[in-house]
């Protein structure tokens, strides 16, 4: 298409502006160019005390919209964010000022496939765990079903789980919960935790580390699903989260607990280390599972286990 120039686009929304509600006195709006498949546009008109008024401005909206397509189009513009600002004329019958300035903003450029920080945790995340153990090099398991975006079902490239030999014995861990999610500019490490499960022998007496390690993916899908795990951990202790498949019989529950460590080097900052402990249905028998997360069950069953932790403070 031809050139098509901020003039233009003022030019095209003056009259379309000016039919503003009662009361109006100024309006502006921000709307952003599609953003990994998502555009964005909000704001309207303001009184004279700067409240938003509550009209019907559908028209003013598809308008604002249709330029923001229309200068995307057009070269050699770029840009990702539009402001549009209107203001009342003071005089009767005269036009009410219009501008129109698009900028490149980068801090609401999505992260693209291939951006650095998706390695840079999965670095971070290794050098951790090989300070308190030793991480295998092929993983344990892992599901490669991202989109264009490079989105799995964590929401970032990885959804995997890595295998690590500690002095305590064999142990599972997910890897790719913390790392930042693909797609969207939010500076913040996934969902902020990653988890841990120690295969001792009472698990390994109902699975081997396959079996382990495929339903781990299982409870990180549920983790990511809930960004608020994390948090709720932090805040109650620990949580009866989940159950298991018969497979894993009698260990059909699965508790997360605080486990007080940290991974740091991540890229916006250090992620929750969350403790996975399979219990058998007989261990909350009896137990009040009322409260938020059934977390005084988890909380008891973990002590009968000799793992104290307290709700809102350290283990």
């Amino acid at each position: 298409m031809g050139s098509y120039s901020i003039s233009d686009a003022v030019k095209a929304l003056r009259p379309i502006l000016d039919r503003a509600p009662p009361g109006a006195v100024r309006g502006e709006w921000t709307a952003t160019t599609e953003q990994a498949g998502v555009s964005t546009q909000s704001g309207g008109y303001t009184n004279a005390a700067g409240g938003y008024l509550d009209a019907d401005v559908e028209v003013q909206d598809r308008a604002i919209r249709r330029v923001v397509d229309t200068l995307e189009a057009s070269p050699p513009h770029r840009f990702n964010t539009v402001t549009v600002r209107w203001t009342r004329s003071p005089l009767p019958l005269l036009r009410g000022r219009v501008t129109v300035e698009a900028i490149f903003d980068p801090d609401i450029v999505p992260r693209g496939p291939d951006d650095p920080a998706y390695a840079a945790a999965a670095a971070a995340r290794r050098a951790f765990w090989n300070a308190h153990g030793q991480v295998a090099d092929a993983v344990a398991a892992q599901r490669g079903d991202a989109n264009v975006h490079h989105q799995t079902r964590w929401f970032g490239p990885h959804r995997r789980i890595l295998a690590v030999s500690t002095p305590a014995g064999p142990t599972l861990v997910t890897d790719g919960l913390s790392t930042p999610w693909a797609g969207i500019p939010d500076r913040e490490n996934g969902v902020g935790c990653e988890l841990v499960l120690a295969l001792g022998a009472e698990a390994l007496a109902v699975g081997q580390q396959e079996d382990w390690a495929r339903a781990l993916i299982g409870i990180g899908d549920q983790v990511a699903d809930g960004c608020d795990v994390a948090r709720d951990v932090e805040t109650a202790g620990a949580i009866l989260f989940c159950d298991l498949t018969e497979a894993f019989a009698p260990l059909r529950r699965i508790l997360l607990s605080r486990d007080d460590r940290q991974i740091p080097g991540l890229p916006f900052g250090p992620a929750a280390v969350i403790r996975v402990t399979p219990i058998a249905e007989a261990e909350i028998d009896g137990l009040d599972e009322s409260d938020a997360w059934a977390a005084e069950a988890a909380r008891r069953a973990l002590a009968a286990r000799g793992q104290r932790v307290s709700a809102g403070g350290a283990a």
